[in-house]
């Protein structure tokens, strides 16, 4: 019921933004930058967050070694990145059970955003 549910959801807000949406606006090389930098953001941030992991279990005892995963949930998108770094750690070992670990670095990743925003906004006003 629950993907159901957002899926409905979500083609309803897309179908109501659409609408009132003009493809020559929208449609222009300035859009599709902004795009292709955020996804290039996403995935940058997904990368470094694994690589710091694997720094910190360098520099860290065998007995406190952390899953490089929880890194990939650093990036804002509550919960989808939590969720899918669950996932994807009970693919390779069903006694993982990641979700509530990668929800903290998830929620750092929403105040960093907000933070950064603020910064932001504080020099461009």
């Amino acid at each position: 019921m629950q993907n159901a549910l957002i899926n409905i959801v979500t083609i309803f807000l897309g179908l109501g933004v659409g609408s009132k949406l003009a493809s020559e606006q929208f449609l222009v090389a300035e859009t599709m930058g902004i795009m292709v930098i955020g996804l290039a953001a996403f995935a940058a941030g997904t990368a470094m967050g694994v690589i710091m992991a694997k720094l910190m279990n360098m520099l860290s005892s065998e007995e406190n070694q952390i899953n490089p995963l929880i890194g990939a949930a650093g990036v804002s998108a509550v919960p989808m990145a939590a969720r899918v770094v669950s996932k994807e750690g009970q693919q390779y070992d069903p006694s993982n059970i990641l979700l509530m670990h990668a929800m903290g670095p998830n929620v750092a990743g929403v105040i960093g955003s907000a933070v950064a925003a603020g910064v932001l906004l504080s020099i461009f006003k």
